[in-house]
């Protein structure tokens, strides 16, 4: 068992990516102070070499370069092995899979079946013990399964916020304690509509916005996959595939590689992201062919109806942290990364052959990585002996839940697309009474 009390918070200071300005974390910062130029801060470790814990320490195993208070109950580690089934079949000679999920022959025993529990545990673990607040986290699926499960089982005072369509997503091998609470935006919403109720709430000094992309626990907590791969391997991959929504988990990875470049150990070279997404809703894809640092217009329903029609839904952000400075943009560019597609179809015929090579279910998400690097390969555009990493987001779920009794959480309140600030505040506020 992990004790909060022993453990010492992890050192450290964080960095304006835009002016390079260093400062001291108050708790809970999520932007530069004094600074009005869009950029994303960065956590600055006193620890410039991983130390890596025992293996029983699960998630916290990567606790040096983790902006965290404490540690929390329950957590694993993402797992990294070298492929045999998939790489066969496509030629790849050195082909590593980072894999977060359920998959415990494999030694991978994240309950949630996401990589989206890296983001909880380090989000969670960033909180201080006397907070009094309660985290507001909006979600179109995972993130949202994730947190729910994280706080419950740890008594963290959780709000939760989700279009009404993509409910089905919070299932659970046990019920869910009475601190965390869900209301959603009506069926027909997106994950923008979500996110915009949670805005609405925290209009409330009793919620605490999570921060998303903006908040370095989040992005140092998805980093953790590059961590498991890079110790793994032994040298930092030349590639580096994902499938992305709001493109966080790939501004995670370019910066932990950058620290592990610094760190030394493990070479001087940068992964190229090769980063993709579900067709038709394709936004980040659009704004980067055509070379635009900011996101082309989209009216709303033709957003809503393209996220409608994917079939990873957790894919669906339209409003994610390209532009501003150290974002998806910047991250692409110091790479030399490319954003691919892959359509439903593609995905679907992906994940069938992902289990069929290497046995394991996975969510659509992956899939739709596992199908941009099949075409990839498939039309030469990368050498059979690269040093690539394959990031399968989430998997096992099918084998998890076989034989369960299974827990849905349910609604408190539901909202419509446009809801009132003063309705959503009263209400959401009473929930937590």
């Amino acid at each position: 068992m992990l004790n909060s009390e022993k453990f010492s918070p992890t050192q450290y200071q964080l960095q304006s990516i835009a002016s390079g300005q260093i400062f001291d974390d108050n708790g809970w910062l999520l932007d530069a102070p004094g600074e009005t130029q869009p950029t994303l801060i960065r956590t600055v470790y006193e620890q410039k070499q991983l130390k890596l814990k025992p293996d029983h320490f699960g998630f916290y195993k990567f606790a040096s370069w983790l902006p965290i208070r404490r540690m929390l109950q329950g957590s694993s580690a993402p797992i990294t092995y070298q492929s045999s089934g998939l790489a066969k079949e496509l030629g790849l000679s050195r082909l590593f899979i980072t894999f977060s999920g359920w998959w415990p022959e494999k030694g991978a025993f994240m309950k949630t079946c996401s990589f989206k529990e890296t983001e909880a545990y380090s989000v969670c673990a960033r909180l201080d013990n006397q907070n009094h607040r309660v985290l507001v986290v909006a979600s179109a699926g995972n993130t949202a399964r994730s947190f729910a499960r994280v706080c419950s089982d740890n008594h963290i005072p959780l709000l939760l916020c989700m279009p009404e369509d993509n409910i089905g997503s919070l299932w659970f091998d046990e019920p869910i304690n009475d601190n965390v609470k869900l209301i959603l935006t009506r069926s027909g919403s997106d994950y923008f509509d979500a996110i915009h109720l949670s805005n609405l709430a925290c209009k409330s000094p009793r919620f605490l916005a999570e921060g998303g992309a903006r908040n370095v626990a989040r992005r140092d907590g998805m980093g953790t996959t590059v961590l498991s791969a890079v110790t793994a391997i032994g040298e930092i991959p030349e590639y580096y595939f994902q499938a992305i929504g709001s493109g966080t988990g790939a501004i995670a990875a370019w910066e932990a590689n950058l620290r592990l470049i610094t760190d030394g150990r493990f070479g001087n070279s940068k992964m190229k992201l090769m980063v993709s997404q579900n067709e038709p809703f394709v936004p980040i894809m659009e704004a980067w062919n055509a070379g635009s640092r900011h996101m082309l217009p989209m009216n709303d329903s033709e957003a809503r109806q393209k996220a409608a029609q994917i079939d990873a839904k957790v894919l669906s952000n339209r409003k994610p942290p390209y532009p501003q400075t150290g974002g998806l943009f910047d991250a692409l560019v110091d790479t030399g990364g490319d954003v691919l597609s892959a359509s439903n179809v593609e995905s679907r015929t992906s994940a069938d052959f992902f289990m069929q090579t290497e046995g394991i279910d996975i969510h659509p998400a992956a899939a739709v990585a596992t199908a941009t690097l099949i075409k990839e390969v498939k039309a030469k555009r990368i050498a059979m002996d690269a040093l690539i990493m394959l990031n399968i987001t989430g998997g096992g779920e099918r084998k998890f839940r076989q034989n369960k009794h299974l827990h849905f959480l349910k609604p408190s309140l539901i909202f419509d697309s446009e809801p009132d600030e003063e309705q959503v505040v009263e209400k959401a506020g009473k929930l937590f009474y």
